[in-house]
């Protein structure tokens, strides 16, 4: 799994490579609100939820496979969708 992609979209990687980060601004509340709901929406249906919060028009978004102990396809599949909505 190559996540240099991801990286140059803003993705950083933490100390050990088990987790990827990126925070998502957007102009309003109701904008960082929507992009929770559609990419939601992605997790539910790939049983794939990530950690996240948002402070008004910030969205924190930590992705990793807890029961696989890292990074899998999992989470560069819901960041890329991530990306997709925000429109990066």
């Amino acid at each position: 799994m190559d996540i240099t992609m991801l990286k140059s979209r803003g993705w950083t990687a933490n100390d050990d490579g088990t987790k990827i980060t990126k925070t998502f601004e957007f102009p309003t509340f109701p904008e960082a609100f929507g992009f929770m709901a559609q990419s939601a929406i992605w997790a539910e249906k790939w049983n794939h939820h990530p950690e996240w919060t948002n402070i008004y028009r910030k969205v924190v978004v930590t992705l990793t496979t807890h029961d696989a102990g890292g990074l899998t396809d999992k989470d560069v599949k819901l960041a890329e969708k991530m990306d997709e909505i925000q429109g990066s």
